[in-house]
Formats: C-alpha cells, structure tokens, sequence
C-alpha cells in the first residue's frame, strides 16, 4: 500500500508545514493534493483547493487538519462522503482515535501528532493506531518520514508524548527567549542577545544529535571545576529547579491534552 492520493480537510499552519515538506521532499506532488479549506491559503504548486470535497473515487488517505473544535461539524458534513476511506489520519490535538472512530467510518484511523519543526525535515511524529494492518502502518510511516523522527506511540502515552514533543517547540522558543533576555539583563543589546542565544542553542542542539553521549554528559564537558559555566549550573540545578519546573510544565499540557480528549469522546 502506497499513499499517492490525498484529502486534506484543513490546511492551517501545522497542515501547510507539513504540506510544504512533502511537496519539497517528493513524498507527494502537488497534483496529488486536495485542500478543502474555508479559504484559499498559499499552497505549494499544483495543489487543488475548493471549499468541498472532490467529486470521485476516495483518495488514498483523508487528513484531517483543521481546528479540534471543528471536528463535529466537519463530520456532519463530510463522514457519509468519507465513509469507507482507506485511511484516516488526524493531527488533532485533543481527538483520540475512539473519538475518530465514533464519527467516521474509515478502513484504519491513525492518529498523528507531529511538532513545527516539520516544516524543515527536522519535526517529531508521534503515531497511534487501532489498526494491526501492517500494509497500513507502513504507507503511513513512509509518508510522514521526509518530516523527521516517526514514532509508534501507546495509546497511553500519547498525551504526554504530544506534550514533551508536540508543545516543546513552544517551550524551547519560550527558553531562547529567555536566555536573551538574561543576556540583555547583563548589558547586551537585545538584536544581539536575541542572535546569541538562538545561534547557541541551535549549535547547542545539533551537536547533542550528533553526539555518542547524552547532553547530561555534555553539559559537564564544558562545565570547568570552579569555572563560570559550573556556577551557572549551579542556580540551576539547585534543589533540582529546573528538573521541576519543566516537570510541572509538561504535566500541565499533558492534563489539558487529557481533558480534551475527555471533551471529545463526550
């Protein structure tokens, strides 16, 4: 099984980025796209968009990119037409596959929870699935592949998967800006304080990647006896600051992603 068709009911920012990657990569043609969108969005070459789905045979995967909140309305419009898909994915937020499941009658319902950095190849794609389809798992792996790390998730953890790596791109921006500010705080002008920090982390990040040890181990490489960087880590690492607060902050999202999955099978 091979996804070479597809419907894409929404096309918002996390839609398009993925969109974008897979016409870039060659994954997918823009021929081979639709978008049924409210209204017309700056979309890769050749994309079809329209405010309703084609006229036809059902493509070879439907994805379900529009807000959560719209979920019910899309499905009273659209699930007679899509009943008998071969594939369903979502990436909503919040929308297990039960939830899918309860509203449209598709083939296998795969649940996708991909982060922004998929726009550039380097994104996480957390995937959930009832189906033991085989044929299946594999089409959909291949396609999200060209948008970065692809893994199969337990239905159980994927809440705190989609807020570790779904919602971390927001908390890694809320750090670099963070890390900025505490330079500006120490005399540094702000443009550059802002380049500074983003030019670290992002060496920062990909020397962790490509690194045969843990950034743990890392961070004490370049941490001297007594040096600046050891007091730095020392504030820290203080009755385990930073461990907590991001512990609480993960916590927090993985909850909400739970209420809304609560909201959605209701």
């Amino acid at each position: 099984m091979t996804i070479r068709r597809v419907w894409m009911i929404g096309c918002g920012t996390m839609g398009g980025a993925m969109l974008r990657r897979w016409v870039a990569s060659g994954v997918l043609r823009g021929d081979q796209v639709d978008v049924i969108n409210r209204a017309d969005r700056a979309l890769p070459d050749d994309v079809a968009q329209g405010r309703d789905l084609p006229a036809g045979a059902l493509p070879d995967a439907v994805i379900l990119a529009m807000k959560p909140q719209q979920l019910d309305e899309v499905a009273a419009r659209y699930a007679t037409r899509l009943a008998g898909v071969p594939i369903l994915l979502s990436i909503l937020a919040g929308v297990d596959a039960a939830a899918l499941a309860a509203r449209f009658d598709a083939r296998a319902i795969v649940r996708a929870m991909p982060n922004l950095p998929v726009a550039i190849g380097k994104g996480v794609v957390a995937l959930d699935s009832p189906t033991s389809d085989e044929r299946v798992r594999a089409a959909v792996v291949a396609v999200m592949a060209p948008l970065g790390l692809v893994e199969w998730v337990a239905p159980a953890q994927f809440d705190a998967v989609t807020a570790l790596a779904g919602s971390g791109p927001a908390f890694a921006y809320r750090f670099i800006d963070a890390l900025a500010a505490a330079g500006v705080a120490q005399g540094l002008s702000d443009s550059q304080a802002q380049r500074l920090a983003l030019a670290t982390v992002e060496g920062a990040g990909l020397l962790a990647a490509a690194s045969d040890v843990g950034p743990g181990a890392l961070a004490e490489q370049v941490a001297s006896p007594g040096g600046s960087t050891r007091r730095g880590l020392d504030v820290l690492d203080a009755g385990d600051a930073l461990v907590r607060l991001l512990q609480a902050t993960i916590a927090a999202a993985t909850q909400r992603n739970a209420e809304l999955a609560a909201a959605a099978r209701a």
